[in-house]
């Protein structure tokens, strides 16, 4: 299921590509898309509460009046809710995307368990708004929703006969549900705010672009179709047709079907199973990064880039000159590596003794990366002989979890692209120093370094590809050194699925490189 899903969420990225650029892409901008949809509907909710009637009599009038206004009013009661509704389905892509991508295990955990109750009182916070309205859909809500908790037997006497009988409800009771209206989104809000407090500056804004846009979209939607009323609740009758919201009541016909015991096993199963998910299957967590502390000079590079806070500095124990050393929190480790790359010990020129880092992981190490390294561009060399004079040799540097360079490789021998590609694989792009760059060029006698990753703005390590942009640009350290020539590098995010968007780079770097070589023999 998750491979099918991740398939998914790859094409549908892809197909918003051409129109969205790079960071716009609402599909890789769902949570702050989700944060931002909270603000329109906190700040329409204080304007439509303004001339809202809090009694059981004047509620339904109030509303009608509002919606009646030309002016901003009756719009700002639509864009409340087509913009809860929006809520509701970007949190729920939202949900299936990191669920796709097995962004919910290890350090991530607690941002997906945190997120279960957030679900919760979101549906709990738009249920609460129909009641207010107080039409006939808003009594059909209100029956089902206390008959659901009657059968709990928790309360002293049932409370559907609040909504059974003419003047049974009170204005009081209908002031108590305003009050929860108010009360319930307040608490989301701190859960929402709980729920990124563990990640490493997380994106709880989207691009101001991106943003305005979808504000704009909804205020034209609501332009178009606004939002309106059913007739007017009345406790004597019901009414046989309702205009339905299905992103807020889709529970509410099950209900009708299955009852009340059959509907609470549902829902409490399925929210177990979803908070469960990061420990079921059982999760083997990867080996965390280890520190050399005669390697590691406390420049505390590592723990700036880290993307999960797993690397904190702390005084220095082995009473080195240096005032800190760097300590890992295992448990938040995933063995990305970003680590390793920001290091400023690691470096591949280093031959007269073994390559040991300041901070390094298991699986690879970065001697282990070398050495991996080393072997893809003597195999790429020899190759290249093969192939003869004017055969390109490039070195893939590729991400796990984007175009693998062995994918890159076969498809490019499908094309007949004249290149010869040393294949080094790593868990992240950013765990790839800039110096292996220099190294591949000057001492791998490589004609040009391809560097792969993720998708665009879609690091599954979360900054790793933005890390090596800033390197390479010479904006953060270790940065690469301005002796490379950049128009030898080629950097390349792309999904799994786009390996032809690659393979096409590649492509047109392999007849940049020829162009390159054809000047260099002519001078």
């Amino acid at each position: 299921m998750r491979k099918v899903l991740r398939t998914f969420f790859h094409y549908l990225e892809a197909a918003f590509d051409p129109v969205f650029e790079g960071a716009w892409n609402p599909v890789r901008q769902l949570g702050s898309l989700t944060f931002f949809q909270y603000w329109v509907v906190a700040i329409t909710g204080i304007y439509i509460y303004i001339f809202f009637d809090t009694t059981v009599d004047g509620a339904y009038e109030s509303v009608e009046w509002m919606t009646g206004q030309w002016y901003l009013a009756g719009l700002m009661r639509s864009l409340h809710r087509y913009a809860s509704d929006a809520m509701v389905a970007l949190t729920m892509l939202h949900l299936l995307r990191e669920f796709a991508y097995g962004r919910f295990r290890g350090a991530r955990w607690f941002a997906w368990f945190t997120g279960v109750p957030l679900i919760w009182f979101l549906f709990f916070s738009g249920v609460s708004g129909y009641w207010l309205v107080w039409d006939q859909l808003a009594q059909y809500v209100a029956i089902g929703s206390m008959e659901w908790l009657d059968w709990l037997g928790i309360f002293g006497k049932t409370i559907a006969n609040n909504f059974l009988k003419p003047g049974a409800m009170t204005d009081r009771f209908f002031t108590l549900l305003v009050f929860i209206h108010i009360f319930v989104p307040l608490f989301l809000l701190f859960i929402m705010w709980f729920h990124v407090m563990r990640l490493k500056q997380p994106r709880i804004n989207p691009p101001r672009g991106l943003a305005w846009g979808s504000l704009a979209a909804l205020i034209v939607l609501s332009l178009i179709f606004p939002a309106t009323s059913h007739d007017k609740a009345d406790l004597s009758t019901m009414t046989p047709v309702l205009n339905f919201d299905w992103f807020f009541l889709p529970a509410y016909p099950l209900f009708d079907a299955i009852g009340p015991g059959p509907m609470w096993g549902a829902a409490i199963g399925l929210t177990l199973l979803i908070s469960l998910a990061p420990v079921i299957p059982r999760f083997h967590r990867p080996p965390a990064a280890l520190v050399t502390l005669d390697k590691c000079n406390g420049c505390s590079r590592c723990a700036a880039d880290c993307p999960f806070d797993a690397v904190e500095m702390k005084p220095r124990s082995d009473g080195a000159k240096f005032d800190q050393e760097a300590v890992v929190i295992e448990n938040r480790c995933v063995a990305c590596g970003i680590c390793v790359g920001a290091c400023p010990v690691s470096t591949p020129f280093r031959q007269d003794e073994e390559l040991v880092t300041g901070i390094d992981i298991v699986d690879p190490t970065l001697k282990m990366l070398r050495i991996q390294t080393d072997g893809a561009m003597k195999a790429a060399r020899e190759q290249s002989r093969a192939m003869g004079e004017n055969a390109i040799c490039v070195a893939v540097f590729g991400c796990a979890n984007g175009v693998g360079a062995g994918a890159l490789k076969a498809r490019a021998q499908e094309r007949g692209i004249q290149a010869a590609i040393a294949e080094i694989s790593m868990p992240c792009t950013g765990m790839l120093p800039p110096s292996f760059i220099d190294y591949a060029l000057s001492r791998g006698e490589m004609d040009g370094v391809m560097v792969t990753g993720c998708g665009e703005n879609a690091c599954f390590y979360r900054f790793g590809q933005f890390w090596m942009e800033d390197r390479i640009n010479q904006q953060r350290d270790p940065h690469l050194r301005k002796r490379v020539r950049r128009e030898r590098l080629a950097l390349v995010w792309a999904a799994p699925t786009e390996v032809n968007k690659t393979a096409d780079a590649m492509e047109q770097f392999v007849e940049r490189l020829g162009a390159l070589e054809k000047e260099k023999e002519g001078a």
